[in-house]
């Protein structure tokens, strides 16, 4: 998959999971998730939606803000656990 197919991806997950009080489609990759309304429940349920949309797992050393503070970083860190999952 593409980068530009993951992070079109990830912009619809946060669509459906992130519950923010505005349109996804409106921001730019780099706009913090958290400052646009992303709680840390929602996080949790991005999270877990993430790990089943690109059958991954995020280790604990990326459960932090900055791994989900935007479409950008959230895109970061998928391409590089799908790189680094053997098979694909």
């Amino acid at each position: 998959m593409s980068d530009a197919g993951i992070l079109t991806r990830i912009r619809g997950l946060v669509g459906d999971h992130g519950q923010l009080a505005l349109d996804v489609a409106t921001l730019p990759d780099d706009a913090d998730l958290y400052d646009a309304g992303l709680s840390s429940m929602a996080t949790v349920q991005l999270m877990l939606a993430i790990e089943e949309a690109f059958d991954l797992e995020v280790p604990d050393r990326l459960l932090n803000r900055g791994t989900f503070r935007s479409l950008a970083a959230i895109g970061r860190v998928v391409t590089e656990l799908l790189a680094a999952t053997p098979g694909r």
